[in-house]
């Protein structure tokens, strides 16, 4: 069996690294600027070195339109062509207001007026 031309499989590559780049709807908002993310792990995530050469401090992640978090990376790195991000704390963005007391479950929602 006869192999491709290298221009072929590196024009095969590219294709398929775009069209996966498209699927990702998880994004990096820095300074006004977002950035797809690659792969996402417990403590870090990769982009497109293409897109971004250094990043660092706070930024906030996003899936599409909803904010998932903020995180604060401490290093980054470039590696094969990716940015490697560490994070140092990933807080996640909550629809309500955080609660400074323990609430009990058996207490009551609410009180009945007189009769």
């Amino acid at each position: 069996m006869e192999m491709p031309p290298k221009e072929l499989l590196a024009a095969l590559r590219e294709a398929q690294f775009i069209a996966e780049r498209r699927r990702l709807r998880l994004r990096v908002v820095a300074g006004g600027q977002s950035y797809a993310v690659l792969r996402r792990w417990k403590g870090g995530f990769a982009l497109d070195a293409a897109q971004v050469a250094q990043l660092r401090g706070l930024v906030e992640l996003h899936d599409g339109s909803r904010h998932l978090a903020t995180c604060l990376i401490i290093a980054s790195a470039v590696e094969a062509g990716e940015l490697i991000c560490t994070i140092k704390r990933e807080t996640a963005v909550r629809d309500r207001a955080a609660l400074d007391f323990v609430r009990d479950e058996a207490a009551p929602v609410g009180y009945l007026p007189r009769a």
